[in-house]
């Protein structure tokens, strides 16, 4: 079985959503980028209580991406702090995953 991650980001607009899920599907950092908002979010930053309508990005890729992968989204994003956490995909449909590892063929 191959170590497969589901990787999520928020972000402040859908264009930057949309320009970060072009981004990684373009150079095979993953194989899809699913697009949701907008989110609400309430958030403590700089000891205040926060609240902002986001957009989520959440990307299908190999485990072997993920530092590829958060780096490009640093570069692409307008947070300070930005949200990028990765949750293992530990069982999904064989042609799935054999199609997510088609997919994710980024060499750097």
């Amino acid at each position: 079985m191959h170590d497969f991650l589901q990787i999520s980001t928020t972000v402040p607009t859908e264009q930057l959503a949309l320009k970060i899920a072009e981004s990684l599907v373009a150079s095979s950092l993953a194989a899809c980028v699913q697009v949701l908002g907008p989110v609400q979010s309430t958030y403590r930053w700089q000891g205040k209580i926060e609240t902002a309508y986001e957009w989520v990005c959440t990307a299908k890729s190999n485990r072997r991406l993920f530092s590829e992968i958060e780096k490009r989204i640093c570069q692409l994003h307008e947070y300070e702090c930005p949200e990028i956490f990765a949750t293992s995909i530990v069982a999904g449909s064989k042609s799935y995953l054999e199609w997510l590892e088609r997919e994710t063929d980024y060499e750097g």
